[in-house]
């Protein structure tokens, strides 16, 4: 019962259901699919763990970088029938048509392709600190092109030094 029970509340949502979508048939890093959903890392984590559970996910770490792909390696019967019936019944849908065409935008602008969504999100937290420092796009974007992908994120944590 755990199983069925794990699998129903992974799909319960469209996120995750969205995920698998853009799963099907090929492996995302972490940073992709935040790219491609256009959520909080923290959000984003939080529906991968979800799918994980319910074991509809595998996960490979290379480097510091993890990346996610369906269970179609040997799966729970219930597994492989879930995601079957979830990749056929969404797949005409019009957000995940959407989907499919950022997804091709976004792996064909390479790794790092969230830059912008980033430099977006630390300009409005930094549009409402009243001690805007004009230098921190450049450093930002500095760390940014020199693959310091761990700087910008404890910026935007709020612990950058």
């Amino acid at each position: 019962m755990f199983s069925f029970m794990s699998i129903t509340k992974a799909l319960a949502d469209e996120n995750r259901v969205r995920i698998l979508a853009a799963l099907n048939g090929r492996e995302l890093c972490v940073c992709q699919i935040i790219d491609l959903l256009q959520l909080a890392p923290s959000t984003v984590s939080k529906h991968l763990s979800i799918l994980r559970q319910a074991r509809l996910l595998e996960v490979r770490k290379n480097g510091r970088w993890m990346y996610y792909r369906l269970n179609e390696k040997n799966p729970p019967a219930a597994v492989a029938e879930a995601l079957k019936w979830v990749i056929e019944s969404v797949d005409a849908e019009p957000v995940v048509q959407q989907d499919a065409r950022r997804l091709s935008d976004i792996l064909s602008s390479g790794e790092f392709s969230n830059q912008s969504l980033i430099m977006s999100r630390i300009r409005r937290t930094c549009a409402s600190c009243s001690s805007r420092d004009p230098s921190t796009d450049t450093l930002l974007l500095h760390n940014l092109n020199h693959q310091r992908i761990d700087a910008v994120i404890w910026f935007e944590a709020g612990t950058f030094d």
